[in-house]
């Protein structure tokens, strides 16, 4: 009985590795369309998206757009807080406000008292200088009393070009000082405008990154800004296959969003910086017809359509070992010349017939 029992287990054994053998995996070539392309995944984009960033750092003290918000350039987007900026502001103005007031000042009128007495007792002594003058000539008076007027009167010449000096550098002084102050006053409202974080372009706030009471600098993205309806794509390519790329060639492209859906694109720009982390280039891709609805950061794949050739012999990838052979079905291995690739298929141009049979290779 166990003798038996063996027997029917061995036939059982060889019948099963018979029906293995005969469903072996074989296909013909076959004649069809085929294109060669270069995958690149990928996120669509808002045009002119941006991350927002302050200019100077402080106390995020106010919020002033929810996500969603349609915004014009120049809005308002947050509010920081900065105390000493404000100080620095006030004491700016009042730096403005004494300038401007000192150029009427009692230094100044004090300054135009004295030339004005100056430039009187000039006069007088020329006057004087004038008369003793006139009466040496007449033989009246002495030689030193001549000389005496002559010298006052050139004290106080000297004095009154002096008094004069002095006057013009005040005022001088007084201007650039004034002109100084509103200067100051100005790069400190400047400063302090800094404070508000407005919108650099017209667009929707599609992200806000940051909270009330949180502290913020210039390195701290605050919200994701772009166009409210425009999207492009962009595409990351391996260094391998960006020399294949050009501006116009076509894109086909499925979205997480839309299962099932293929959607066409153009190529429109190629960034021609590699990351060198991710050794890939930024392709950027513009939609022929855009889905309905769209969001930023939606993940995309695509394919980059290199070249297409119609009516040419394929065969299944899985087919071909070694990049150039196939196993026929009598077993026999096959060099062939290939041509075209994609990911399912590839093009065979010579070393195989139509009609002729292979079969999967094993692993």
């Amino acid at each position: 009985m166990f003798a038996t029992t063996q027997r029917c287990t061995i036939l059982l054994l060889l019948v099963f590795l018979t029906g293995c053998k005969e469903q072996t995996e074989q296909t013909q070539p076959v004649i069809e369309n085929i294109t060669e392309s270069v995958y690149a995944p990928g996120v669509i984009k808002s045009n002119n998206q941006y991350q927002v960033h302050a200019k100077v750092s402080g106390l995020l003290i106010r919020v002033l757009v929810t996500e969603g918000d349609l915004v014009k350039k120049g809005d308002p987007l947050f509010v920081l807080s900065n105390e000493s900026s404000r100080l620095n502001t006030e004491n700016a103005r009042l730096a403005a406000d004494f300038a401007a007031m000192s150029m009427q000042n009692d230094r100044l009128n004090e300054m135009k008292v004295s030339l004005e007495l100056a430039k009187q007792k000039m006069l007088s002594d020329s006057v004087l200088m004038s008369r003793q003058k006139g009466l040496w000539e007449q033989q009246i008076g002495s030689k030193l009393d001549l000389e005496l007027k002559e010298l006052a009167f050139s004290s106080s010449k000297t004095a009154w070009q002096t008094a004069r000096f002095r006057y013009n550098e005040l005022q001088k002084q007084l201007k650039f000082a004034a002109s100084q102050s509103q200067k100051n006053l100005s790069i400190s409202k400047t400063l302090e405008s800094d404070f508000t974080v407005r919108s650099q372009a017209d667009g929707r706030v599609y992200s806000i990154l940051i909270e009330n009471g949180e502290m913020v600098t210039p390195q701290i993205p605050l919200a994701v800004v772009g166009d409210a309806g425009n999207y492009n794509i962009e595409l990351q390519v391996d260094e391998y296959d960006i020399v294949r790329i050009k501006a116009g060639q076509k894109v086909l492209m499925n979205l997480d969003s839309y299962k099932g859906e293929v959607f066409e694109a153009v190529v429109d720009k190629i960034n021609p910086i590699m990351n060198e982390k991710s050794r890939t280039f930024v392709v950027e891709a513009s939609f022929v017809r855009p889905p309905e609805v769209l969001f930023p950061n939606l993940t995309a794949e695509a394919n980059i359509l290199i070249r297409t050739k119609e009516q040419v012999l394929t065969i299944p990838r899985l087919y071909l070992t070694q990049d150039s052979f196939v196993m026929l079905g009598s077993k026999e291995k096959r060099k062939v010349k290939t041509g075209l690739k994609d990911y399912r298929k590839v093009e065979i141009l010579s070393g195989l017939a139509a009609g002729d049979v292979i079969i999967m290779p094993s692993k």
